[in-house]
């Protein structure tokens, strides 16, 4: 019998524009990966995915990816999605997303359609998806530390192998400040 392979992408959705009057004290950070509006569902995605195929590659293109093209898992709230693709194909619908330039709803807003992560199975891109919206936090609350540089930050946009040491650095890192001010450690 044949396994049927599949490939899964992680990808972020980053706001490229900011509305009117929301460059308060939210750290730029927060500004462009800020929450997704209720309106875009699975259904949506796949249907702009589909149209952008369709319009790099016709025909070929678009039947090639229609079978096997799936949201498995949309956030609104981290504005994160994972989607699942037959393994021969998820080079075109990473490219669809690349040239994607708004959200696939009536009067989207511009977006960037980043691809973080691919891999074979979809807990390592759940396990992804969580270290990032961890690092995330991390991040916008060493902006509003005043922090210059961020390890968390730098972790965020490096990816590969570090990453989990890196994440382990910036918890260890924050862990230590954390008793700095008045914790008693048992060890």
């Amino acid at each position: 019998m044949v396994r049927l392979k599949d490939r899964y992408l992680l990808v972020n959705i980053v706001y490229t524009d900011l509305p009117p009057g929301q460059k308060g004290p939210v750290p730029d950070l927060l500004l462009y990966n800020q929450p997704t509006i209720g309106e875009l569902r699975p259904q949506t995605i796949l249907k702009g995915i589909r149209s952008q195929v369709n319009a790099l590659f016709g025909d070929c293109g678009s039947g090639s990816v229609e079978r096997s093209l799936q949201v498995k898992y949309l956030s609104t709230a981290t504005s994160t999605f994972i989607l699942r693709i037959s393994r021969a194909h998820y080079r075109l619908v990473w490219a669809a997303l690349t040239f994607m330039d708004r959200l696939p709803v009536k009067d989207g807003r511009p977006c960037i359609f980043r691809v973080v992560r691919v891999s074979g199975t979809i807990r390592k891109v759940e396990e992804e998806a969580i270290r990032r919206a961890k690092l995330l936090v991390l991040a916008a609350k060493d902006e509003m530390a005043g922090k210059a540089s961020s390890d968390a930050l730098n972790a965020l946009f490096r990816g590969g192998k570090d990453s989990a040491r890196n994440l382990a650095l910036v918890n260890d890192d924050h862990d230590d400040a954390e008793m700095d001010e008045g914790e008693v450690s048992d060890g």
